[in-house]
């Protein structure tokens, strides 16, 4: 059996690990939920690379019908094919694409298929894929083909919560959720991204993070991606830790709605009563 054991560009909690080998090894889709911004959708690319697979993204819109996964038949193609005597049009073979689970499908080798952002599409969407998800399976009607699975591919669902997922549908998956990572972890993504980043901008950057996901009122908490890019404008401006104690530089870097930003800057915490706060709580 594949095993996934993480890979040096993304670091993952034990039971993450856990999950995704549980999901391999029983060969169910792994669902996978959380804050935007925890790396659900980096999941996939770190266990394509662990394991040396190719991957398939299918990223799904409002607009996204299951059947577009598994194949599509391009009947504008063909009547132009037929007006103006471009090929063979009774060859309806020639207009049928496979989508993104019939690409997994057909595949020699076992791939990684990611279906991004699943709570996305219309409620019925994930239901109207059980019958392929259960049989690996599909028929096309136009050619009077059946698309078998090669090899059942490793398959990693994310969302975002945004509608809830149909009981059947779960009933078939492994599920997993992505906890917002505390500061010793954190620490260890940091690192993965900036190893020789300074010891004290990077302790004062997580305190003023952390206190700032602190506020219940918040319409968009800063997540672990803006941490990243808040730390790389830090490191670009030559922003010293000392200056973090005092104001939160490029703050529109953390935060994306001018109501938070109104409310961290006029939160009414001065510096005094921030230090004292950080120095009665382990939070580093």
């Amino acid at each position: 059996m594949n095993y996934f054991k993480g890979s040096d560009e993304y670091v993952l909690s034990q039971a993450l690990r856990d999950n995704v080998n549980v999901s391999i090894a029983l060969e169910r889709p792994l669902i996978v939920k959380g804050e935007p911004g925890t790396g659900k959708t980096l999941l996939a690319h770190s266990i394509a690379k662990g394991l040396g697979k190719e991957l398939i993204i299918w990223n799904i819109k409002s607009t996204t019908k299951a059947k577009e996964g598994l194949y599509v038949y391009d009947t504008v193609q063909r009547l132009n094919d037929a007006r103006f005597g471009d090929g063979n049009v009774s060859d309806i073979k020639r207009y049928i694409k496979l989508g993104k689970l019939g690409e997994a499908f057909k595949s020699e080798e076992q791939v990684v298929l990611l279906i991004d952002e699943i709570d996305k599409a219309e409620l019925e969407f994930p239901n109207d894929l059980l019958n392929e998800l259960d049989e690996m399976s599909f028929y096309i009607p136009e050619t009077g083909e059946n698309i078998k699975a090669v090899h059942r591919p490793i398959m990693i669902i994310t969302s975002n919560s945004e509608k809830e997922l149909p009981d059947p549908f779960l009933r078939r998956c492994i599920f997993h959720y992505i906890e917002f990572p505390d500061t010793e972890l954190m620490e260890e993504i940091i690192k993965v991204h900036y190893p020789k980043i300074e010891k004290n901008l990077l302790r004062e950057a997580l305190k003023r993070f952390y206190w700032i996901r602190e506020f219940d009122m918040l319409r968009k908490k800063p997540s672990t991606s803006e941490l990243i890019d808040w730390l790389q404008a830090l490191m670009v401006g030559g922003i010293s830790a000392k200056s973090i104690e005092k104001e939160i530089p490029f703050i529109g870097t953390l935060l994306k709605k001018k109501e938070d930003v109104d409310l961290v800057e006029k939160s009414g915490k001065s510096h005094y009563a921030y230090s004292t706060s950080m120095r009665t709580r382990d939070v580093y």
